[in-house]
């Protein structure tokens, strides 16, 4: 069935908080905005959906925040470091080796308080994250670390909700179950798009413009094949299963060029063991195996093969899925003792049905995981035997608390020898892919003579340039809605 062209002023392809983030500045400039979800409305969000609604921003410390927060008791008991333009600078360089672009980074760290006090006033709520970024003191206050605090109330399922709910009443008009097929062409201007939906219907839709927020190709085996190598095919889709790269593939037919790193992309350690542990949006999450800086993590041959310590989670969780993924079957452990255990973040570690190896001996670990005992007792041995114990552990710092083996444990080296001992299998969980389209600062798609596309933008996971290798956790969401916005007030 063949129905009839619309007319909009501004088309957004993608429900989640980058495509959602554009169709409020759109709206908010008096434009008549469609955006269309490829997903059903009880499968829709996108990956921020699935995520646990981090914001990396430049801020001053509680002070300048908390006008920003819902209320919470226990902010007068917190530790709230501040985390300067200059910081934030410095680990993007870091962990992307350099390899960032330097224009849309200092775009995204310049706009990030800005742009969550702009959704604030959407209606849009926030919160400290306690749970994941926040460690207890012997005083009883909560330390922050990282660089990484602030949150949306709800996680990624309450940032849906209340994205939602503005771009409802801000007139947005929404549409779930539309597949957007390809851009629409005129006099070299994309003047709008063509689509087709669930119940077999096609059509098109012409607009002033057409923002694309619809994500990366990472929920499609054979481009994660293509682009980031063999084996990564068996990687887990974290997130929304409607990420295949369509939209990408569109825009490349249509001129776009592209820009950034597209052989690698954002993945993490995550249960492997779980029967329903892709695309899961109960748990979503909560699948998530972070606690490995409190640990060590063993291959399936019983050895070690990264440094668990090398700088904050936050910095190193994003790179190490595809270190996961490169080991034999692509599976490792997570080994913890009696005093680490109870250290580990609630909602993934005591999760309901969360894959776990409780033993009383490592002889018996070994047993359950399925690795040679003999190799297990002389891996913790060697690393137990290697650690400074002479230096103070403080798991809110670079403590320098290290085990001289090999590979090294920089950071917060605890030896496992009290038991109960307990190994959590792990897998690699891919987030989204880093290598997108090419686009100015104001997220205008160029060619690839680097001249921008009339009437084409692009925002979220399909821009192209900010990260490689590795990523600044919270940055994702951030770059969304920074980048989001600036498309939204252009188109």
């Amino acid at each position: 069935m063949q129905l009839a062209s619309d007319d909009f002023d501004v088309v957004v392809v993608g429900g989640g908080n980058a495509g959602f983030s554009a169709a409020h500045a759109a709206a908010e400039r008096g434009r008549r905005v469609l955006l269309l979800e490829k997903g059903p409305e009880q499968g829709a969000g996108g990956n921020s959906y699935y995520t646990a609604g981090a914001f990396r921003i430049v801020h001053d410390g509680l002070g300048e925040l908390a006008d920003l927060l819902d209320p919470d008791d226990r902010h007068a008991a917190t530790v709230l470091p501040s985390y300067p333009a200059a910081q934030f600078a410095a680990d993007m360089a870091k962990v992307t080796g350099d390899r960032n672009d330097k224009a849309l980074t200092d775009v995204l760290i310049s706009q990030s308080a800005e742009t969550l006090r702009w959704l604030h006033g959407k209606g849009l709520r926030f919160r400290l994250m306690y749970e994941r970024q926040a460690y207890p003191g012997d005083d009883g206050r909560q330390v922050f670390w990282g660089g990484l605090a602030v949150g949306s109330t709800g996680g990624g399922k309450g940032l849906i909700e209340q994205h939602t709910r503005a771009a409802r009443q801000a007139g947005v008009e929404l549409r779930y179950g539309v597949r957007a097929r390809g851009l629409i062409l005129d006099a070299g201007r994309v003047t709008g798009l063509t689509w087709e939906d669930t119940e077999g219907r096609s059509g098109s839709v012409r607009a002033g413009s057409v923002v694309l927020a619809a994500g990366g190709f990472e929920a499609d085996a054979g481009m994660r094949r293509e682009h980031l190598g063999e084996g990564w095919q068996r990687a887990k889709v974290r997130g929304t299963p409607y990420n295949t790269g369509d939209m990408l593939a569109a825009a490349i037919a249509a001129g776009a060029g592209t820009h950034g790193d597209w052989s690698t992309c954002h993945s993490v350690a995550w249960d492997a063991w779980y029967a329903e542990n892709e695309s899961n949006r109960e748990l979503t999450n909560q699948l998530t195996r972070g606690g490995y800086p409190l640990g060590i993590v063993v291959n399936t041959d019983g050895r070690r093969f990264l440094d668990e310590g090398a700088d904050f989670r936050n910095l190193t969780y994003a790179e190490y899925g595809a270190r996961i993924l490169a080991q034999p079957g692509g599976v490792a452990f997570q080994l913890f003792d009696a005093d680490t255990r109870p250290k580990l973040r609630a909602e993934e570690y005591d999760m309901p049905g969360a894959s776990v190896v409780t033993a009383g001996t490592l002889d018996e670990l070994a047993a359950g995981m399925g690795v040679d005992a003999s190799v297990l007792g002389r891996t913790v041995a060697e690393f137990n035997d290697s650690i400074d114990r002479s230096a103070p552990l403080d798991l809110s710092v670079l403590d320098g608390r290290a085990a001289a083996t090999t590979p090294p444990k920089s950071n917060w080296a605890v030896p496992l020898e009290r038991p109960p001992y307990y190994a959590f299998p792990v897998t690699c969980g891919i987030t989204f892919t880093f290598g997108g389209l090419h686009a100015d600062t104001h997220g205008r798609v160029l060619d690839g003579r680097g001249d921008a596309i009339a009437g084409l933008f692009v925002c979220g996971e399909m821009l192209g340039g900010l990260f490689s290798g590795n990523y600044p956790g919270g940055t994702g969401l951030t770059s969304g809605a920074v980048f989001g916005r600036r498309a939204g007030s252009l188109a």
